[in-house]
């Protein structure tokens, strides 16, 4: 899945790169704009894919020429990264929650937003709420399942060895944006920061173990992970690649109180944002 991942990202970035250069000048867009504010429909890879006025369909804007409303449909702000159990201020996990122990280098966060609304104030900043999915993959060390329907976060000891044993989450995630960029460079490439608050409301949990004796396994149920979560985040690059780093405040789990103050921090490349 990993693999499929950095496949279909590297594909966008590369056929959007080669988009913005090879353009002859025949076909280029004019992106001279006026001063009246205008609403703009969005459909693309990106912030700053060309837009366009509903007022005049004839005419593309691209988002850094004119401030005013924008909303519409996108793939944007795509995050392929580590995902990091913190306890209580440690990354060493407590006795509570040593049998979350996990693979550092196979427990990933994945994230896009599909979804825009906001509104450009001038050429260097603007601010946006946006709606997208992030997913969480935990892979655990232990040979171990994760109780369903159990009054707290339960597990018990298996017998057999499983080859992959994976406990995740998916989020439906609402980061409210605020986005700033420097002047673009003689490549037309420029650098940008982009921080804010995001909420997430769990969509499902779910354990997927591989063994030889039982062969794939998938358990769904929202094993006790947070119906709301709340966080900050940061992302900050050149071009259409940067880095991101996410932290949420309140704990992973809820109603059950040996795992209180275990909190998840993310970090990894962005593209797209």
């Amino acid at each position: 899945m990993k693999r499929l991942f950095f496949t279909l990202i590297i594909s966008l970035a590369a056929g959007f790169a080669y988009a913005q250069t090879s353009t002859p000048d025949s076909t280029q867009i004019d992106t001279t704009t006026t001063h009246r504010k205008h609403v703009k429909v969005k459909l693309g890879f990106g912030d700053d894919v060309a837009q366009v006025n509903v007022n005049d369909p004839d005419t593309a804007y691209h988002a850094h020429k004119a401030p005013g409303f924008s909303f519409g449909i996108t793939f944007s702000r795509i995050d392929l990264g580590f995902a990091t159990l913190i306890d209580n201020g440690s990354f060493t996990l407590s006795q509570n929650n040593k049998f979350l122990s996990y693979r550092q280098w196979k427990t990933s966060n994945f994230g896009f937003d599909v979804l825009q609304f906001g509104y450009r104030f001038n050429s260097a900043f603007k601010i946006y709420v946006s709606g997208g999915f992030d997913w969480t993959h935990i892979r655990i060390r232990n040979d171990i399942t994760i109780q369903r329907n159990a009054p707290v976060l339960t597990y018990v000891q298996d017998s057999i060895h499983f080859s992959k044993n994976r406990f995740s989450s998916s989020y439906l995630r609402i980061p409210l944006s605020f986005y700033y960029r420097s002047h673009e460079d003689d490549r037309g490439n420029y650098f940008r920061l982009v921080a804010g608050p995001e909420i997430g409301i769990l969509l499902n949990g779910r354990v997927k173990q591989i063994s030889e004796e039982n062969g794939k396994q998938k358990f769904n149920d929202d094993y006790h992970f947070a119906k709301l979560r709340k966080g900050v985040f940061v992302r900050m690059g050149y071009g259409i690649m940067g880095l991101y780093a996410k932290y949420y405040f309140n704990d992973m789990f809820e109603d059950s109180p040996a795992q209180k103050g275990l909190r998840n921090f993310s970090f990894g490349l962005t593209f797209g944002f």
